[in-house]
């Protein structure tokens, strides 16, 4: 209980010195039910042959589960990496779920570099598309898109371009009973 509680201080903590992130925002997180903007980063590793850069808009007609983390994050590394791992093994063979990583770095520029980022995910065995965004020291693009409060952080957003989940937490069977029901509908035209 008391890790937890000095965890949260700290995201809170962390949260209210973000740079980009005006007082207004600090208080409403997210952006649920919006049309999920493209992430305008330019520094990608495990993507496919011939393939530089990724876009939320090129996954359309599939459910997108987004990880932002940081390699220092202690929160991402006990809870959100674990879970992104349980959900994507639970979806390994469904080729309408696509996951992605992304370093959104809001802080600890010397240390969550690029490099820093790819090391993370291989120490997690995750051969998923993973991306780095410092937004060139103003903190991460990503981030002021989605309005993150923080990392570890999680987004999961419809066939249809639409997020419809937006947070700091999410268990798997959480998410896993979420992306099940966005399965079912149908991507429209």
């Amino acid at each position: 209980m008391l890790k937890r509680l000095i965890l949260t201080a700290t995201l809170v903590a962390a949260v209210t010195t973000m740079p980009g992130i005006s007082i207004s925002q600090r208080s409403s997180y997210g952006i649920l039910g919006q049309k999920a903007p493209n992430w305008g980063v330019g520094e990608w590793y495990n993507l496919g042959e011939g393939v530089e850069r990724i876009e939320v808009s090129d996954f359309r007609g599939k459910i997108v589960y987004l990880f932002g983390f940081q390699s220092w994050c202690p929160g991402c590394h006990s809870h959100g990496f674990p879970t992104l791992q349980a959900v994507e093994a639970h979806y390994q063979d469904n080729e309408d779920v696509v996951f992605v990583a992304i370093q959104t770095v809001f802080e600890g520029y010397q240390v969550n570099t690029s490099h820093k980022a790819k090391s993370t995910v291989d120490q997690f065995d995750l051969d998923i598309p993973v991306g780095h965004d410092a937004g060139n020291g103003a903190g991460s693009v990503v981030m002021r898109r989605y309005r993150a409060g923080g990392t570890p952080w999680a987004v999961i957003i419809d066939r249809n371009g639409y997020v419809r989940f937006n947070g700091f937490s999410i268990q798997s069977a959480q998410a896993v009973s979420l992306i099940d029901r966005l399965l079912k509908q149908p991507a429209r035209g």
